[in-house]
């Protein structure tokens, strides 16, 4: 006996109007597989909120990585696929393992049109998160766009909410995400790339002033005046006490090494790797992240997330 076949058009030719920036194509692509990918979730997690988290991480690494697709006719087979290695890396680890990649780096991009339809498919990913409200782009961008990927208990305790609150975030988020891609589906996007490459100059900049003891004097310019390093959503030091944990830092004999900028519109994250003296290796933890609160392009609040250095 054949299988039911589908309603609608074939899984290959939504692949197609999807990679060609159809959002419609892919959100029913997503919906016709979201059973499949559940079921592989509820095999290797169990019931629960993790199962049906992991479907949904893994519908927005299907959202960034579309362009990926070579067999059309088996998105589905690919699609759980994905699935599977969400949930595996969520056991291995408190952690997922699958953010967002570093996405200027194409270079196993095949030619010039594939360039272009990726740049594409970035900025109109970002363009669609810069649509979010603060608190829900700031949760998605440490979720799925930080190199280091905080858990749920890291982004509590670093936003200064209960978990429950995290995940009721990136839930909403996820569902603005969807119907903010639709509406912007046809509208000129900014260059994301173009924006975390300033910005990450803007980082090594940052760096090379506190080196030259001039970090009060760029802080000056590029923080607001009520700059302040909060934790959670208390703030327990003001600009004045940010320069003097730099200057400390760096008698101690510290130094940070710059690796990415994460950008959107009013939240920047910066990711560094710690190298600590010889004779003191334990002083700082490995790496952290700067995960900044911007206001009309300035810096106005500072949170630092630690975490294992990017290999």
């Amino acid at each position: 006996m054949k299988g039911v076949m589908p309603e609608g058009p074939p899984d290959g030719e939504l692949v197609r109007a999807a990679q060609s920036g159809e959002a419609a194509a892919l959100g029913a692509l997503i919906e016709r597989h979201r059973a499949a990918m559940r079921v592989v979730a509820l095999s290797v997690l169990g019931h629960g909120p993790e199962a049906e988290d992991a479907v949904q991480d893994a519908s927005l690494i299907a959202l960034r990585r579309i362009g990926d697709v070579r067999q059309a006719e088996s998105v589905g087979a690919w699609l759980r696929t994905i699935v599977r290695n969400v949930c595996r890396a969520r056991l291995r680890s408190a952690l997922y393992t699958t953010p967002f990649a570093d996405l200027a780096v194409l270079g196993t991009a095949t030619g010039p049109e594939e360039i272009i339809d990726r740049h594409a498919m970035r900025d109109w990913l970002w363009r669609a998160v810069d649509e979010l409200s603060p608190v829900l782009r700031m949760a998605v961008m440490l979720r799925y766009f930080s190199p280091r990927t905080p858990s749920y208990e890291q982004m509590a305790a670093l936003c200064g909410v209960p978990v429950g609150t995290v995940r009721s975030r990136l839930s909403e988020a996820r569902t603005k995400l969807a119907g903010a891609m639709a509406a912007t589906a046809d509208l000129a996007h900014e260059d994301a790339g173009a924006l975390s490459l300033a910005s990450g100059r803007e980082a090594v900049e940052t760096l090379a002033a506190a080196g030259r003891g001039r970090f009060a004097e760029l802080t000056a310019e590029r923080w607001t005046p009520d700059a302040g390093y909060y934790v959670g959503r208390r703030q327990v030091g003001d600009r004045d006490f940010l320069i003097r944990g730099m200057a400390c830092d760096l008698e101690a004999g510290v130094r940070q090494r710059f690796r990415t900028a994460v950008v959107g519109r009013d939240t920047v994250i910066w990711e560094m790797d710690l190298e600590n003296p010889p004779d003191r290796p334990d002083h700082c933890p490995p790496a952290v992240a700067w995960v900044m609160s911007m206001k009309d392009g300035r810096m106005q609040q500072l949170r630092l997330f630690h975490a294992a250095p990017l290999r």
